[in-house]
């Protein structure tokens, strides 16, 4: 169900993302999913994005840890590539649709504005937690290589942004260009950095 979740996040956004939707999506009986997520839409987002944080965050520390901030960037945007490529451009990042849509409940009747509103807050707060944690892999990867604290947190920002922002870019285009060329900017920019 948290799979199903994230898929449909990456793939359709927040507002899609209904637990009907999920049931549907996931193959799972109605009743496991109110079961498992007893607060409804809400939970099941924050366990859904906390899915696709970890999806990002594991290989992204594997790859620099093991082959340092550019070769393990480049490996990266790679399999950014290959998910872009092999879902004919429709996944993209569930942790950014949370970030850029707007909070709905699946209940019927008059929604409340000031809990919508609250759980909106609550997360943006997680996805802002998980660009964090992305940024700080990167930074440290840095820091590693010999880049100062402040320029690696600099470059390491420049990294995911770009990163984000471009997957979005090849989403509108249906084409990996814009990740390529985005990809080559930062890895210039690392280059230089780390010369």
């Amino acid at each position: 169900m948290i799979v199903g979740a994230a898929d449909l996040l990456r793939r359709k956004g927040m507002t899609a993302t209904s637990m009907r939707e999920v049931v549907r999506h996931s193959n799972t009986p109605r009743g496991s999913i109110t079961h498992h997520f007893p607060g409804g839409k809400r939970q099941l987002l924050e366990a859904a994005v906390e899915h696709a944080g970890r999806e990002v965050s594991e290989p992204l520390a594997q790859l620099l840890s093991k082959h340092g901030p550019v070769k393990g960037m480049e490996l990266f945007v790679a399999l950014w590539r290959k998910t872009l490529e092999e879902t004919a451009f429709q996944a993209g990042c569930a942790v950014l649709a949370v970030a850029v849509e707007q909070y709905s409940s699946d209940q019927r009747g008059e929604p409340e504005p000031e809990l919508e509103a609250q759980i909106q807050l609550q997360l943006l707060d997680q996805a802002n937690a998980i660009f964090g944690e992305w940024q700080e892999i990167v930074g440290r990867s840095l820091q590693e290589a010999g880049v100062t604290d402040v320029r690696s947190r600099s470059l390491a920002l420049l990294a995911i942004a770009s990163i984000e922002g471009s997957v979005a870019l090849c989403r509108a285009a249906r084409s990996a260009a814009p990740l390529d060329l985005i990809w080559q900017e930062v890895k210039r920019s690392f280059a230089r950095e780390l010369a």
